[in-house]
């Protein structure tokens, strides 16, 4: 019997992202595992070729989820920009494939997935492309300014936003889960009715949750975004604006 009062939270990182990112997420909430999901090119899987496609990064890392998730709790996957989109393809992986109790999809700072960026990162020389992706994320990351660490970082970033940036839904099937988007209210990257695309790609009521700040609030709302997941997924009361949308 599944233990109802605590949630498996599968993570999918954003661009450049290792998972030592959210290792923190778990000391921020009480009732939520975190299980943040490596990507080969980083961190401990550094000397790894990344991967440029997003339905081979998912179905590379299928067993990756199976091994960390906790069988005896309900699951929700979770994914910022292109882990978003990594997020979206691997419920549809999960929910054809294994029979998993997977309940819900959040999915941030990003449009519907059938939607492309019109400006694009990829193809560009290093210093024009790491402008274009700090104009996108709205920050600009301190390792990026170090010439060692960018030289480090370039191979995989480049992988990661080219994976994004070309990605398209493998199928046309809409999931039959709840979708939550979640984007700051400042995000000048993803528009509030870019987010709402989302709705598109459930049969299942999609709701809209906003945050204070740009396309990378949550670096530094993460414990309050994780009170929303939490409040969300229990559907407890929340002092967040929500948006409703019925199919």
């Amino acid at each position: 019997m599944a233990n109802e009062n605590r949630l498996t939270l599968v993570v999918m990182p954003f661009a450049g992202s290792g998972a030592s990112v959210f290792n923190e997420w778990n000391q921020l909430n009480n009732n939520i595992d975190v299980i943040a999901i490596q990507l080969p090119g980083r961190e401990k899987r550094f000397i790894e070729t990344p991967y440029k496609d997003v339905k081979s990064a998912v179905d590379g890392e299928l067993q990756q989820v199976l091994d960390a998730i906790n069988l005896n709790q309900p699951i929700a996957i979770f994914g910022h920009s292109l882990g978003a989109v990594l997020a979206y393809e691997m419920a549809h992986l999960l929910v054809k494939q294994t029979g998993l109790d997977v309940r819900s999809l959040y999915v941030s700072g990003s449009p519907g997935p059938r939607t492309q960026r019109t400006k694009r990162a990829t193809g560009l020389n290093d210093d024009d492309f790491v402008k274009c992706v700090e104009e996108f994320a709205g920050y600009s990351h301190v390792a990026l300014k170090d010439p060692n660490m960018r030289e480090l970082l370039l191979p995989l970033l480049r992988a990661d936003v080219e994976m994004h940036e070309n990605y398209k839904p493998s199928r046309d099937i809409p999931l039959n889960i709840p979708i939550y988007t979640l984007r700051g209210d400042q995000d000048t990257l993803v528009s509030a009715e870019m987010a709402d695309q989302w709705k598109d790609a459930t049969t299942a009521p999609k709701h809209c949750i906003e945050f204070s700040g740009g396309h990378m609030y949550l670096v530094e709302q993460a414990a309050e975004m994780l009170q929303e997941i939490e409040k969300s997924f229990f559907k407890t009361p929340s002092n967040i604006n929500t948006v409703e949308y019925l199919l």
